[in-house]
């Protein structure tokens, strides 16, 4: 799993993190069980505080996306895609509120913010299509 961090971003460190992360389940580039870096191993990747990682650690842990098994580590959660309705809700309008306000920045009408979204929607579908079809087979 590649992240990487924009120092100069308007997100937070911790946001940028648990963004990528949450993007990496949604596309297959994580599947259930898949264990994430240590705290103190991906701060010393990319370079950043570890209590930025523990941030980010803890609001994908609230949302069910991660889970922690003591003394083992942390992983993807089997229950990352039945996260509660509410919870998912207020992550949309967190995400979707970002988004109005970068389009609003660099003057984006609504039509073409809806657009990129709709083509952002596709390929992150079409990649995780591709991972279920690449996905090793079980049985000989």
């Amino acid at each position: 799993m590649q992240l990487h961090i924009v120092p100069c971003d308007l997100l937070p460190i911790y946001r940028q993190l648990s963004l990528q992360i949450t993007d990496a389940v949604a596309s297959g580039r994580l599947r259930v069980g898949d264990r994430l870096p240590a705290q103190r191993e991906l701060a010393e990747q990319l370079v950043i505080s570890p209590l930025a990682v523990k941030k980010a650690y803890e609001e994908l842990k609230r949302e069910g996306i991660v889970r922690t098994r003591p003394g083992r580590g942390i992983f993807v959660s089997a229950t990352a895609a039945a996260v509660d309705p509410a919870a998912q809700r207020r992550r949309l309008y967190g995400a979707a509120r970002w988004l109005a306000a970068q389009a609003h920045l660099v003057g984006a009408p609504l039509p073409e913010v809806e657009r990129l979204l709709g083509e952002v929607h596709g390929e992150l579908r079409a990649e995780r299509a591709r991972r279920r079809h690449d996905r090793p087979s079980s049985t000989p």
